[in-house]
């Protein structure tokens, strides 16, 4: 199981952080063990000062398949999730600078929070979704797929092009505006509309 991550979805969030908007999907991957297990806090990591929550669409792939047109994306997946791509910014930065990869800043163990996972049928359109985090109770991110650069079924295809999607790989497709620093204490909650997929502690 891969997890493949899109960065520079979301045209608010490439101008918080300065970034050029690019002309094709940023990719970049997560191996399995970044993701933060079930019931878990989240540790900083003694190498961040500076770790940033970015709320996520997940999509989960539920076939075998390379090359895929976006116009038969649909078929290969049916649940949607949310979840967390935890950034170590500071570190992120300091590997940018130098051109190298990010990596060490984005797939360190834990930094990946998936949640529970919906039913496509749960949702009316998953171009529409509307989804949000909360940190201690106050909205920090705010986001509709509507606003994606590249929408689901785009990113399948575009992804296939260079991997061979397999069961179970998920897919991160993005963070809106809103990103920010976690404190130990925080209590981070995601929802998609009014459900809660996921809950947890920062440490």
């Amino acid at each position: 199981m891969k997890i493949i991550c899109i960065g520079r979805n979301y045209t608010e969030h490439i101008k918080e952080l300065e970034n050029e908007k690019p002309s094709d999907p940023v990719v970049f991957l997560k191996p399995d063990t970044s993701i933060l297990l079930k019931k878990q806090p989240f540790f900083i990591p003694d190498f961040s000062n500076d770790v940033h929550y970015e709320v996520e669409i997940l999509v989960k792939i539920n076939r075998i398949g390379k090359h895929i047109d976006k116009k038969f994306a649909y078929k290969y997946y049916d649940e949607i999730g949310l979840g967390i791509d935890f950034t170590a910014r500071d570190l992120q930065s300091e590997l940018k600078e130098k051109g190298l990869p990010w990596e060490k800043a984005k797939s360190f163990d834990g930094a990946a929070v998936v949640g529970k996972w919906l039913p496509v049928s749960d949702v009316s359109d998953v171009n529409t979704i509307e989804f949000s985090l909360k940190k201690n109770d106050n909205i920090v991110q705010l986001g509709n797929t509507s606003h994606m650069l590249w929408k689901i079924d785009e990113l399948i295809e575009y992804v296939s092009k260079y991997f061979t999607l397999k069961i179970g790989d998920i897919i991160f497709t993005g963070t809106p505006a809103g990103v920010g620093k976690v404190l130990a204490n925080d209590k981070l909650k995601g929802f998609i509309e009014d459900k809660e997929m996921f809950s947890i502690t920062i440490k």
